[in-house]
């Protein structure tokens, strides 16, 4: 246990120092996992797993999805999206701010990244708020809250890395995110209304579109309900309908996807040879660096198990006399904790592989604790002092600083903090979609 708690220490040493986070973990578990056994041993292990992460084609889900998200930024759905929102919501106190909220919902379930979902999202909305003479807090809070859905409602790139990084079923993690997404859009429509409340002038009320104007733009949008419900549709087995029988795997629904996007985006002709080029380099830039941290992370992750860190963590909760919701605050307060200083994915890898085995020894069910991780990291991207998605914010928009922006943000994360207590005291809110599946 020792050599494990040294190695984590010289990890967090090493990431606040710059380095990245696939070589600070690649090679603390290297050393360790060679002090432990021999240089021999530790070389022979990164080599399987590399081998091992080239063959394995359930990880051919990642660069699916993330082609998929890039394909549906080029098709320029996100402004569609923000003007059917704005269609049923701008008239309201406060309306274009949750117009903003459910637009980045929707963009979020087709793109998976929450740093994209808040970068696209001020070039769409941000304009409109101003125009409006909505406040700064407000406007950029609710860009930026509104982007934190992207990692929760499938499909989802942070949930397929932890469905990686524990062998849990994607598909079912997908299913699992539905309602407390659905519940995250809800909570952050009341803070909106809570922040106009208190200043009306945050938020003015905007025009009303009548039903035709509502109609034509539900009619832009279609392409994306069609994607959407053929991805999670098919996961769900939804489409297991007479005479059309799909039922997809992970995979399966990414390939899908991803087809479909470019589809779309190549019928509204948005889509040239040098655009599908940047797409497809792109892709493998973030697929590469995502592997990279995939692979880091299980090199110290079996450094981790061979120095015994999980087992050491269940004997002292087992004689300590805890009883398991203690433990699991425990661990939430700890995430709460490392969110305001670290990035939610480097959060998420340095102690999913230290929290899982006890968890999962404690009876708790992997899909629903993926879950709960996934909203603890949405708090993190928001809260200071790091906020990852205030600073992308604050370097799309420039003028606003980030102090303004975090004082928008508070309303947010607190009613993201009674969002979590939901998901932690009724475990069915996360588990009862993926109980039904077929």
């Amino acid at each position: 246990m020792t050599e494990s708690l040294i190695g984590l220490g010289a990890v967090l040493v090493l990431v606040f120092l710059r380095m990245p986070i696939a070589i600070a973990m690649g090679i603390v578990g290297f050393v360790g996992f060679m002090e432990l056994r021999n240089f021999r041993a530790a070389i022979s292990m990164v080599g399987r797993l590399l081998i091992d992460t080239a063959q394995d084609y359930g990880l051919s889900v990642v660069p699916l999805f993330i082609l998929m998200g890039l394909f549906v930024n080029k098709g320029g759905l996100s402004r569609e999206l923000y003007q059917v929102s704005n269609a049923f919501l701008g008239h309201l106190r406060g309306g274009l701010a949750m117009a903003t909220i459910v637009a980045c919902s929707g963009f979020a379930a087709i793109c998976g990244s929450s740093l994209a979902t808040a970068a696209t999202m001020s070039k769409v909305a941000l304009p409109q708020m101003r125009k409006y003479n909505y406040s700064d807090s407000l406007s950029t809070a609710s860009i930026a809250a509104g982007g934190t859905l992207g990692i929760l409602i499938p499909p989802s790139v942070i949930l397929v890395i932890y469905g990686l990084l524990t062998e849990t079923s994607i598909g079912q993690l997908f299913i699992a995110g539905i309602i407390p997404g659905l519940l995250g859009v809800f909570f952050y429509l009341a803070a909106v209304r809570y922040t106009v409340a208190r200043n009306p002038d945050a938020g003015p009320a905007g025009e009303k579109t009548d039903l035709k104007g509502r109609l034509l733009a539900l009619k832009s949008v279609w392409a994306v309900l069609l994607l959407f419900f053929l991805v999670i549709g098919g996961l769900y087995g939804a489409l297991n309908i007479w005479p059309i029988y799909l039922t997809f795997s992970p995979t399966e629904a990414a390939g899908m996807g991803a087809a479909g996007a470019f589809l779309i985006a190549l019928a509204r002709g948005t889509l040239t040879l040098q655009g599908t080029m940047q797409v497809l380099v792109e892709t493998a830039q973030t697929t590469a660096g995502l592997f990279a941290v995939l692979i880091g992370a299980w090199i110290f992750s079996n450094f981790v198990n061979l120095a015994g860190l999980p087992e050491a963590l269940r004997a002292a909760v087992t004689a300590a006399g805890l009883s398991p919701m203690t433990v699991m605050v425990m661990i939430l307060l700890i995430y709460i904790l490392l969110g305001c200083v670290f990035e939610s994915l480097s959060m998420l890898l340095l102690t999913v592989p230290i929290f899982f085995p006890l968890v999962t020894s404690l009876g708790f069910d992997p899909v629903w604790f993926g879950i709960v991780v996934v909203v603890v990291v949405e708090i993190s991207l928001i809260t200071p002092p790091v906020g990852l998605n205030v600073f992308v914010l604050k370097g799309v928009v420039g003028n606003v600083s980030t102090g303004t922006i975090f004082r928008g943000v508070t309303p947010f994360w607190v009613v993201d903090i009674l969002r979590l207590i939901l998901l932690v005291a009724f475990p069915a809110l996360v588990l009862f979609l993926p109980n039904s599946m077929g």
